[in-house]
């Protein structure tokens, strides 16, 4: 290997003028360029030839990205659970990296062995600034059947509890809202530590940012749109992430709530039994699709809001058309029992 006026190390060129990648010792591919590839440059570089395969599956690297992009991986009972991964952080971000597809999720999917414990690992960024990072165990109680039964709901802060932040609203309304939904970025991860899984539940950016007309706090929805169990009437499910901010402005914002829960097309609360089934379908089945452009979460949330008022419509439909043949039948029958009594 040739090296420069200083002693560092270049690669060599071949006969066709092209630098050589093989050239270099592995070290300085893996100390000096893999460290500085994200997430999705490192998985395709892995592609590229077997020796970037070997070196881009080095724990470290992977463990180093998805510390920097969800902070709460460094929990130590998140940490545990990921070092039982098949390929420890590289499949936990694969699993956690890109988003849920709902349109090629399985349906009629049903499963007799359903999570006891579920990790959510949460992250809150606004631009650059983590303000929140927080793991929350959930346990299922599938004995009981009270958990089963009961709408599915996971509350990441307590009541009483809030976490002040540093941000202040130093902008007119409209472009304040409009600030928040561009840059308060979250993620919420569901771990299965049991089955070694995860999926990233969360749009990332928020689907709708607006002010709660009675308390004046601010609410943002982050959502994914996932495929229905085989026992749910709805063919798709909501799964919603509710951040609540307070604060006045030219003071700080502080963040009061986060919470996040399973709906269908309906607007009700998916129970236990059935949230679990589809958490799981989207952690074993689910096919990821990485957010291509900024927005599309949106887009993706927006379509669904359409198929159900699609959906509420037919049903609006069928019910008129049901009155409406109970109208027909109820005079029918009131006209002939009415004729039999006057001309009997």
């Amino acid at each position: 290997m040739a090296s420069s006026s200083n002693g560092t190390p270049f690669a060599t060129v071949d006969h066709g003028g092209d630098p050589k990648i093989s050239s270099l010792h592995p070290e300085i591919i893996q100390t000096h360029i893999l460290t500085l590839l994200d997430g999705p440059t490192l998985a395709s570089a892995a592609c590229a030839s077997s020796q970037l395969h070997k070196l881009s599956n080095e724990d470290k690297l992977w463990r180093d990205i998805c510390s920097a992009e969800w902070p709460s991986t460094e929990h130590p009972r998140v940490s545990c659970a990921i070092s039982s991964f098949p390929a420890g952080h590289r499949s936990f971000f694969s699993d956690s990296f890109p988003v849920i597809d709902h349109h090629s999720q399985p349906k009629n999917t049903n499963y007799s062995s359903l999570p006891s414990v579920l990790l959510s690992a949460v992250d809150i960024h606004y631009k650059d600034e983590l303000i929140l990072s927080k793991v929350h165990e959930t346990v299922t109680e599938s004995e009981t059947g009270w958990f089963l039964c009961s709408p599915f709901r996971v509350d990441l802060l307590d009541m009483k509890e809030s976490v002040q932040t540093q941000i202040r609203q130093v902008e007119e309304e409209n472009s304040w809202l409009k600030n928040l939904g561009e840059n308060l970025t979250l993620s919420w991860i569901v771990i299965d530590p049991n089955q070694n899984r995860a999926v990233n539940i969360s749009s990332r950016r928020p689907v709708s940012v607006q002010r709660h007309w009675l308390t004046g706090e601010i609410q943002l929805r982050y959502a994914t749109i996932m495929a229905g169990d085989s026992s749910l009437t709805s063919e798709f499910v909501q799964c919603s992430v509710v951040v609540t901010c307070g604060g006045q402005a030219g003071k700080e914002m502080d963040v009061r709530e986060v919470s996040m829960l399973l709906e269908d097309m309906e607007g009700k609360h998916v129970n236990g039994r059935e949230s679990l089934v589809v958490l799981k379908a989207a952690m074993e089945c689910g096919t990821r699709k990485k957010e291509t452009r900024k927005g599309e979460g949106k887009e993706r949330f927006e379509e669904y809001l359409e198929m159900k008022k699609e959906r509420s419509e037919r049903k609006k439909r069928r019910e008129k058309a049901m009155d409406m043949a109970c109208l027909l039948a109820g005079a029918t029958i009131f006209v002939t029992v009415w004729s039999f009594l006057l001309f009997r």
